[in-house]
């Protein structure tokens, strides 16, 4: 049974840190490529950033390119995204997902790539 369960989101005011985790788990966690994408009220879902386990590689989108950080422990099968300096902006429910079978390589940070996703985590700035 394959799952993913974020945590670590919360409240907030500007300029904080939030660290949210995404455990993985009834699949091999390796080679697999692992997106956070995040959902404001009234907006798109839109990629965040993501992480592709075999080598640890990441990308961010532009826009949290300078304040957030991907990384993995395979120990744990879990990927994090810390959130430093956030703001009113960053406000949205937060997804973790993975693409459905081993991979090379991450494919675009888009989601129709990304077939399991979990429950998301909400993160309020204020």
């Amino acid at each position: 049974h394959v799952q993913l369960v974020e945590s670590g989101g919360g409240s907030v005011q500007a300029g904080g840190s939030l660290n949210l985790s995404c455990e993985v788990s009834g699949y091999a966690f390796r080679r697999r490529c692992m997106g956070w994408f995040r959902q404001a009220p009234g907006k798109e879902r839109e990629g965040v950033g993501r992480i592709y386990t075999g080598d640890g590689s990441t990308y961010l989108a532009n826009s949290v390119k300078d304040r957030f950080t991907i990384s993995q422990d395979n120990s744990k099968n879990t990927v994090y995204l810390q959130m430093n300096s956030l703001k009113l902006e960053d406000t949205a429910t937060y997804y973790c997902a993975t693409t459905l079978g081993t991979l090379p390589m991450c494919p675009a940070l888009a989601e129709q790539n990304f077939g399991d996703w979990g429950q998301g985590t909400q993160v309020t700035v204020s």
